[in-house]
């Protein structure tokens, strides 16, 4: 199941494959097999929302782990919402990919623009999923960061660094699938990255993994939280 890199795990007979998982919570199931050795131990799975929050709960049921969530929220491009060239993380941490500002010519007002309209939508988020309860203590703990896929991987990246900054033991990067060449940056700055389904070539796409592909509302999200925060009560 080693994917090539010492951290790294996959299933080699899901590699380059499309519409492999039913849905984000098939996937899930997926990963929680792969993480079992996790199974009833101090780990904390983190989510990414909105996508990410189906398969963590998925996880996060399986192996009998708290859930809680990550926000963070790539920085879209003015005329393209579906495509970013930078991420916020819920701790204000900023992650620019600043190839890519260049090659757009992207001037600086838009940058500054664009990062105070996510940091805004982060903090919104932020609220309506956590409300005001604190962060959880991540000191001498695993934090499993979840999302449904990586991409670019910056919204990952940002995440990983806001949650190395709260202290975390050792940081687990799972998602269900991932382009190879984001899953050998992101696996460089983790303990361990758990992908199912590593694709190669140019073109990649998240839903391509799916069967079924759908986008997930907040209020959806707010319920799954709210289930499993009441399952580990």
């Amino acid at each position: 199941m080693n994917g090539g890199g010492d951290n790294v795990f996959e299933h080699s007979d899901l590699r380059n494959r499309v519409r492999m998982f039913r849905d984000r919570a098939h996937a899930g199931q997926i990963l929680a097999d792969m993480l079992r050795s996790y199974r009833a131990s101090d780990a904390l799975v983190l989510a990414i929302p909105a996508g990410g929050v189906p398969v963590a709960a998925a996880i996060a049921r399986a192996l009998e782990l708290p859930l809680d969530v990550a926000v963070v929220s790539k920085i879209t491009l003015p005329w393209n919402t579906e495509s970013g060239y930078g991420a916020v993380a819920f701790d204000g941490n900023v992650r620019l990919n600043e190839n890519l500002v260049a090659a757009l010519a992207l001037g600086d007002a838009v940058v500054q623009e664009g990062i105070a309209r996510t940091k805004a939508k982060v903090g919104g988020r932020v609220a309506r999923l956590r409300g005001d309860r604190p962060f959880p203590e991540l000191k001498r703990r695993s934090a499993i960061l979840v999302d449904d896929g990586l991409a670019s991987g910056f919204t990952m990246r940002a995440a990983v660094e806001a949650v190395r900054s709260r202290g975390a033991e050792r940081i687990v990067v799972a998602v269900p699938t991932g382009h190879a060449e984001s899953v050998r940056r992101i696996a460089a700055a983790v303990e361990a990255l758990y992908c199912a389904n590593i694709r190669e070539g140019h073109s990649f796409a998240v839903a391509d993994a799916y069967e079924h592909w759908v986008d997930v509302e907040e209020q959806t999200a707010v319920r799954m939280l709210e289930a499993a925060r009441a399952a580990t009560v």
